[in-house]
């Protein structure tokens, strides 16, 4: 570790700190304000899967990630038990998988805006049906926009442990890999959370 450090001390030291604030693009508040981004795409793969994919185009949520709200969302819209989409889906024989969620890379979330979307992977059947489909994705969004968020706080909570369970038990990871993902959460999260700001719910914040 001592060589370690002297050979990083030696390489970076001597890079100037122009002082200036980390640029933000926060001014450009409607980035995809276009007509092109209220259509419907067809696009033809290369292997027989047939897949619904809505997307949207949100204000940037990166500085909410003590609270991540696009995680609980996605939580609650992937759920696959009673009363989920996916299990309503399935008793029509329409969809064998969906995901939703934000991809937390820099392509997803960033200062000028945030990406959520929800996947389904549709049957052939749920291929002929896949307004209905998108209607019904769009009636859940509906249901959870007026309940609004939990407010026991029950849902929150159990996405919390199961996150800092998983963050406390995992596996080792490539060291590399574990220092370009240190060096990306430098430029995103508060000091003190560094090692955490990925991973860990720490806020519960209904309004946010």
């Amino acid at each position: 570790l001592d060589t370690l450090e002297k050979w990083v001390t030696e390489i970076f030291s001597e890079i100037p700190n122009n002082g200036l604030p980390k640029p933000s693009f926060g001014h450009l508040t409607q980035p995809f304000d276009t007509p092109e981004f209220h259509k419907l795409y067809r696009v033809v793969p290369i292997r027989k899967v047939h897949s619904l994919t809505i997307t949207w185009a949100l204000p940037p949520q990166e500085q909410y990630y003590r609270v991540k709200p696009l995680h609980y969302i996605s939580w609650l819209v992937g759920h696959e038990g009673k009363g989920s989409v996916l299990s309503f889906l399935r008793k029509k024989f329409w969809a064998l998988a969906l995901y939703g969620g934000n991809g937390e890379t820099g392509f997803e979330q960033n200062s000028t805006y945030s990406i959520f979307s929800i996947s389904v992977t549709l049957t052939d059947e749920g291929y002929k049906h896949f307004y209905e489909v998108a209607h019904v994705v769009f009636q859940y969004v509906k249901m959870l926009q007026k309940r609004g968020p939990d407010q026991r706080q029950v849902i929150w909570e159990e996405i919390q442990k199961i996150e800092a369970n998983e963050f406390h038990y995992q596996e080792q990871t490539d060291p590399v890999d574990y220092v370009e993902n240190l060096c990306e959460n430098m430029q995103l999260f508060q000091k003190e959370d560094f090692l955490t700001g990925d991973q860990l719910l720490f806020e519960y914040r209904p309004e946010v």
